[in-house]
């Protein structure tokens, strides 16, 4: 029975609701433009002492037809803060702030730092090149604001850096440099020959004095940099130590004693688990001759490498990969190794999700984003036996947590479905509800009538409970009968919930503008429903998905809320390899929509980047399971498709090689399928170098879902 009381906050809570639903209606539909200028945050770091934050921003510069990458930063000063633009290169990333918060040193890829060609730059450096030639290099700022200044140059790309403790000098890692001479001989015998993998050579560590770089800088002034005398290691640099692989990452402890790197493959293909290991350095012995001790020995891709506050332990993280046993892939994993026994320890052991992100928050302890189901909340941890707890947060999505070093301030980003991603500042974790806004980048969301949404729940046909969320069309919230498009997430460890994204790989709520119900499935093989759910899909890597997508098609109809003669299907990567094979096994989609997906697993496997996760999946390697990788590829079904179908793929993805692309693009040609494939020229899986790109992507999707799927254009159609 209903109490008075409960009836009463019952009513309250539908008239607020009919309220908010009236004034949303007032406001004017999101257009494909603005869609387009939201700002995506890529990093933020807190200052030490908890009073600054610098924020690494991601947007489109549609003059320059870059995505420009800029550093931010926030300071607190007489009872409000300011936020000011730090860099304005528009290629300035992976911010760090100095251990005593005078500095912040970041990589850039500012154009033509040397004034050298960008082919003059020995073999094997496409991969690492970008736009214009450019490459990364290490720079530094003061943290009051100035001119920032190279601390490197040369024709190497700085790999990974870190901060010595006292501040004093920072550590570098570039490919092992050649000189003239070398590079000379090395043209004569092969010319424009590339090498593939035999060209390439591992790293060596490098130690620069601070003190060194600001006097040098000093003397060179604004002069442009003579590119005969431009060196791949500054004048003065220590040499500590080469390894034959390439450094992905490093960390210095705080007591100064040792400098951990994290190694990964010089053909930056995740082609065997031993190119990834976690080594450290003694920095008491200062010669280049010390072999570096291994830490970790696993069957594990390690990442996000950080220190304990008391040296003892270096934390990582694993999301592919075993740590435990023979290779497998779960859900990201937190882990230590004691740097002394080389003894691992995990980390929230017994949450049911992943462990998206951390920080290290005090002496041994975590703060840490994990996902439920479609929730991402964070959570608090002291020691790898103690409860790994809940903070009291609002609902939605927390990411990039960081904590400060010597203050218990905490800055992260948050979402949820109606609110676009900001940068925040709580004091701690407890306040985390109390956490104010430091940014506004993405307030005109704000002011737009966006679509509501929330999950869905449907029973597989082995019992198993599934999750989706569902995304209305404004002002048509719980509205039955609704053209739906089955929106499918990639990864597959990924998830879908609530939080807030507008990029050309989620345009969810522009798709729900447009007038579609958006279902995105959380199908077996996704993050947030435990070990078991994930590793379900090995090895029926698309026909067990596919199945639960397709169920939750169903319970959509049955319920009344889609309406089965208007079905569209689409999705990118993963989802675009699930797409390709749901055309085959059903006719009931009017349209589809796929970019960079797999249409047969061998080719595919042979040029991917990551082909251990693809061996795992299928539960072998090609010749190992053959009948898999033809049973599992749709290409052998190809000809049940009557599914009219749109593709794109990136000219030199090598993640889902374009050849993928091209092969579905000439099956559906002979099989006289309507059908149109786009080529984005100079791009890879992530569409990043221009901005244009993803936005041509999305406005030809949008009107190949209303030419076949049967629906008319919106009044206020983007």
């Amino acid at each position: 029975m209903t109490s008075p009381r409960t009836g009463f906050f019952s009513l309250l809570i539908v008239l607020l609701f009919c309220f908010s639903s009236a004034g949303a209606s007032d406001k004017p539909k999101l257009s494909l433009d603005e869609f387009f200028n939201y700002v995506a945050f890529n990093e933020l770091k807190v200052s030490p002492d908890g009073h600054s934050v610098v924020i690494a921003t991601d947007r489109a510069d549609w003059n320059q037809n870059i995505f420009r990458d800029d550093l931010w930063l926030y300071r607190d000063g007489n009872g409000f803060g300011s936020l000011t633009q730090f860099t304005h290169s528009g290629h300035d990333s992976k911010p760090q702030w100095s251990p005593d918060g005078r500095w912040i040193a970041f990589l850039s890829e500012r154009p033509n730092t040397t004034g050298k060609d960008a082919e003059d730059r020995g073999p094997g450096r496409n991969k690492d090149k970008g736009k214009d030639g450019r490459i990364a290099h290490l720079y530094l700022i003061p943290s009051t604001g100035g001119e920032s200044f190279p601390v490197t140059q040369g024709d190497e790309e700085v790999h990974a850096f870190a901060w010595s403790s006292d501040s004093s000098a920072i550590y570098f890692a570039v490919r092992t440099p050649w000189n003239k001479a070398q590079k000379d001989a090395y043209e004569k015998e092969w010319k424009d020959v590339f090498q593939y993998r035999a060209a390439e050579r591992g790293d060596r560590l490098f130690r620069v004095q601070i003190g060194d770089a600001v006097t040098r800088q000093a003397a060179i002034g604004t002069m442009p940099l003579d590119p005969e005398k431009a060196s791949d290691v500054p004048p003065g640099a220590q040499l500590l130590a080469g390894t034959p692989s390439r450094v992905k990452e490093m960390a210095a402890s705080p007591d100064g004693r040792l400098l951990a790197f994290l190694t990964e493959s010089i053909s930056q293909r995740s082609e065997k688990v031993v190119d990834f290991e976690i080594y450290s350095l003694d920095l008491g012995i200062g010669s280049p001759e010390q072999s570096p001790h291994q830490l970790t020995h696993n069957e594990a891709i390690e990442q996000d490498i950080h220190w304990s506050r008391d040296s003892r332990y270096l934390f990582f993280q694993v999301d592919t990969g075993s740590v435990e046993g023979k290779y497998q892939d779960t859900q990201t994993r937190l882990y230590w190794v004691d740097a002394n026994s080389g003894k691992t320890e995990r980390w929230a052991a017994d949450f049911w999700g992943p462990i998206v992100h951390y920080s290290v928050a005090s002496d041994k302890g975590v703060v840490a984003t994990g996902r439920l189901g479609t929730e991402v909340q964070v959570y608090s941890q002291s020691h790898p036996g103690a409860k790994f707890s809940p903070d009291l947060g609002l609902a939605g999505t927390y990411e990039l947590v960081d904590v400060a070093e010597k203050s218990p301030r905490t800055a992260f980003v948050h979402s949820a479905l109606g609110e676009p991603a900001e940068v925040y500042l709580a004091d701690d974790t407890s306040k985390l509800q109390s956490a104010r806004p430091i940014t506004a980048f993405n307030r005109l969301f704000k002011e737009r009538d966006l679509p509501q949404g929330k999950p869905y729940q449907w029973k597989a046909e082995d019992g198993v409970t599934v999750e989706g969320m569902l995304i209305y069309p404004p002002g048509k919230f719980e509205a039955k009968n609704l053209p739906m498009f089955v929106f499918i997430h990639g990864g597959p460890q990924d998830a879908d919930g609530n939080h807030f994204e507008a990029d050309w790989y989620v345009w969810d709520r522009l798709a729900a503008t447009q007038g579609w119900l958006v279902f995105e499935p959380n199908y077996r093989g996704s993050t947030g429903y435990g070990d078991e759910f994930l590793m379900r899909l090995v090895p029926e890597i698309v026909s067990r998905p596919g199945k639960d997508i397709l169920e939750g098609v169903d319970a959509l109809v049955k319920d009344g809320v889609a309406d089965p003669q208007h079905l569209v299907v689409g999705g990118y990567s993963y989802g675009g390899y699930l797409t390709n094979w749901l055309i085959t096994q059903t006719t009931r989609f009017k349209a589809a929509v796929t970019g960079a997906g797999a249409v047969e697993n061998v080719a595919n496997w042979g040029n991917d980047d990551l082909t251990q996760d693809d061996a795992n999946d299928l539960g072998g390697r090609p010749w190992e399971v053959p009948q898999r990788y033809n049973s599992e590829a749709a290409i052998f079904q190809i000809d049940k498709v009557k599914t009219p179908t749109h593709m794109v793929a990136g000219s030199v993805d090598i993640r889902v090689p374009v050849l993928e692309s091209y092969l579905l693009d000439r099956a559906l040609h002979s099989l006289d399928v309507p059908s149109t494939l786009l080529i984005f020229p100079g791009e890879g899986h992530s569409l990043a170098e221009n901005p244009w790109h993803g936005k041509i992507k999305v406005r030809e999707e949008l009107k190949w879902l209303q030419k076949y799927g049967g629906i008319p254009a919106p009044a206020t159609a983007p």
